[in-house]
């Protein structure tokens, strides 16, 4: 049966009939990978004019978990990637399951097989031992069913062709062959009844309608298998007159190594998504556009919104081969979004690192923000080049700083605190002039006042223009400040 494909139609552009779906299993946070591949699905579904759907993969009950579910729920919506519908639970669904591999058993398509544990082990030694590769051949395959014991336990195995080949076209990696002979009898129903992962999703896509499977390349051998479901499904569904089941259009996109071309870890960066935003305070648009050109890209464009990655995206595009992760490239790009971010939500996220409450200390940070997060490159950098603005007197400065107040430093500091004392007019043009007035009387550059005066303005050696501290900080405490670092030097 010819996969499905996506036909656009004349007139809008769009196939409505597009549905993708992201099924992440809920033993752990979502990775970077997960997020990717959530992207991928959530823009081929937006650039189709179809829909984008959720699935909780939860069957391995010891190892999902609910922290695990809220997780992956908040750092897809915290990137936008929130699904079209309420996300469906495929434990919830273990009933609708083991009904379809009933169907199949019915119809010829599956078999019981009693083999136990150990007659399976002892098989799979032997093929060890020869050097040949293990192949489930059950003896119960095409047992006569008044053969069957009445009191062993038994799982249910879907019946593989044996013979030809299943070819995928596949739209990333393109035509993929297997050889019938390679697919074994997996099993589809356990001893307790309960479905195996490799039914669960045939019978979940096929239910909700997905059209098109965008996952990792580490599923391609999951594909040939689960088309033997289908397929059987298909032929069941075409004989009783009551519908059918397509196969889906499957894009298998290569895995994230790190920059080095090994797997990735979390030496690379490979992070939960919750990470990059708290521990690494990153934007969510730039992480986006980040996993966007991870393995796909638009000629040379390097800043891509979303809305323009919604109508460049054509999963035809993805690379074939493994994209490399680059945490140094990410922060770049987190700069470039957070200079162009809203002040206002910058203030609010900055606010609630540095513990800040309303008033005042609000009111100074948004004066602050146009020059504090020009030089930032994530929000715990942008946070702590403003705590300058709340440090509490005397300040303590920095091992850097510190260094840079020696006794010549701190001389220097006198003439300053006598030449800014004198002024009343407290803003950044009337301290640049008065500061470089003093520079050129004192046959200096102007950097030899404003390195000792940054120091104890701030503590720190970096901060935005020192015009710019003054003028934030305020003239009263901008002298106390100094006085602070001055000691026992008297005023010249």
């Amino acid at each position: 049966m010819a996969s499905a494909s996506v036909t656009k139609s004349a007139a809008s552009g769009r196939n409505p009939a597009v549905v993708t779906r992201f099924a992440p299993s809920p033993t752990g946070f979502l990775h970077i990978g997960g997020a990717r591949t959530a992207l991928f699905n959530w823009l081929f579904a937006r650039h189709h004019g179809g829909k984008y759907l959720l699935r909780i993969e939860d069957t391995d009950r010891a190892r999902s978990t609910e922290p695990a579910i809220d997780a992956i729920f908040d750092g897809l919506t915290w990137l936008g990637l929130e699904g079209d519908e309420e996300p469906v639970f495929q434990f919830a669904r273990s009933a609708r399951h083991a009904e379809v591999a009933w169907q199949l058993l019915d119809a010829g398509h599956a078999y019981r097989c009693y083999l136990t544990t150990a007659e399976l082990t002892a098989r799979r030694e032997a093929a060890q031992a020869e050097r040949r590769p293990f192949r489930i051949d059950s003896e119960w395959r095409d047992a006569d069913p008044a053969t069957w014991p009445a009191d062993k336990p038994y799982v249910i195995r879907v019946k593989a062709p044996r013979d030809g080949e299943t070819v995928i076209e596949d739209l990333v990696q393109g035509a993929i062959t297997v050889s019938n002979r390679e697919i074994d009898d997996f099993v589809i129903l356990r001893s307790d009844g309960t479905p195996t992962y490799m039914l669960a999703v045939v019978v979940d896509d096929h239910d909700m309608g997905v059209t098109h499977v965008i996952r990792g390349d580490d599923h391609i051998n999951n594909a040939f298998r689960q088309l033997v479901v289908i397929r059987a499904m298909h032929t069941i569904e075409q004989a009783a007159g009551t519908g059918a089941w397509p196969d889906p259009a499957y894009a298998h996109i290569p895995l994230i190594h790190g920059s080095d071309g090994a797997k990735l870890s979390k030496r690379h960066g490979a992070l939960g998504v919750d990470a990059y935003r708290d521990e690494l305070g990153l934007l969510p648009e730039a992480v986006v556009n980040y996993l966007l050109r991870l393995g796909w890209g638009h000629g040379d464009e390097e800043f891509i919104a979303r809305e323009q990655a919604v109508e460049w995206f054509d999963i035809a595009d993805v690379n074939k081969g493994p994209a490399r992760f680059d945490l140094k490239k990410l922060l770049n790009l987190n700069g470039h979004y957070l200079r162009l971010a809203d002040d206002t939500r910058l203030v609010a996220e900055v606010a609630q690192r540095l513990g800040l409450g309303e008033g005042a200390q609000i009111g100074l940070l948004e004066a602050a923000m146009p020059v504090l997060k020009v030089r930032a490159a994530d929000l715990n950098e942008l946070a702590e080049a403003a705590r300058f603005l709340f440090a509490r007197r005397p300040i303590e400065p920095d091992a850097k700083a510190a260094a840079l107040l020696t006794d010549d430093a701190r001389a220097l500091l006198s003439k300053t605190f006598v030449r800014l004392d004198r002024l009343t007019d407290w803003t950044s043009e009337t301290l640049e002039a008065a500061l470089k007035e003093l520079a050129a009387e004192l046959g200096l550059g102007l950097g030899k006042l404003a390195q000792p005066l940054r120091a104890a303005l701030t503590g720190q050696t970096t901060s935005p223009g020192i015009f710019d501290v003054l003028a934030l900080i305020g003239r009263a405490e901008a002298l106390g400040r100094i006085q602070d670092q001055l000691a026992d030097v008297s005023p010249a």
